[in-house]
């Protein structure tokens, strides 16, 4: 209803049984929208929000959103990955024992250029000499060798410009992981173990 200037007046409809009662909504309602259904699906059944969030039509964020309004604990990372499916193991596998031109990740049997050298025997042998040759130190800072995971082989003239000095002893060096990044570094003002 309206008054004699056209505003609506409070209290007062004109077609009370096409407006929303109390507990109505516009939408129709969705199960997720019910903390019990969310419970019984989620923690007894043990879906994943994305599963959920797929069956209902909606994002898995409006999922979230459902499930911390109903107070319910969302899993852990760990509790995750622990009821996740990972697929079968073993012969059951379907690429079990497919190497080569079987596995459909094959490339033609084209291996990088940089892994195929250093998986050389050439390279294995140039890396020995420069072991031997360096004493295990550093060659810029001296520290001994503590572990092989700290310490680089490293190529004076550079991999991709001197294809021909990639396995030559003369043109690697030893150097921890600390002095082989500033080698490559700007502060490395005298270019050491730099072939410019």
């Amino acid at each position: 209803m309206r008054d004699s200037k056209g505003r609506f007046v409070k209290g007062q409809s004109a077609s009370p049984e096409t407006q929303f009662k109390k507990g109505e909504h516009w939408r129709p309602k969705k199960a997720h929208w019910n903390k019990e259904w969310m419970e019984n699906e989620y923690i007894t059944k043990q879906r994943s929000m994305s599963d959920i969030a797929e069956q209902m039509g909606v994002t898995e964020n409006a999922i979230y959103y459902w499930a911390r309004k109903h107070g319910i604990e969302t899993r852990s990372m760990q509790e995750i990955r622990s009821i996740k499916h990972w697929g079968s193991a073993g012969e059951d596998n379907g690429m079990y024992g497919k190497r080569g031109e079987d596995s459909p990740n094959w490339k033609g049997g084209v291996t990088p250029e940089r892994q195929a050298v250093y998986s050389s025997t050439e390279w294995k042998a140039a890396v020995k000499a420069v072991w031997k040759r360096d004493r295990a130190e550093c060659q810029v800072c001296g520290s001994p060798k503590k572990r092989y995971d700290n310490y680089h082989i490293h190529h004076i003239a550079s991999f991709a410009d001197a294809p021909e000095l990639r396995c030559d002893p003369n043109n690697l060096v030893l150097l921890c992981h600390k002095c082989h990044s500033w080698v490559h570094s700007k502060k490395n003002n005298e270019r050491i173990f730099v072939d410019v």
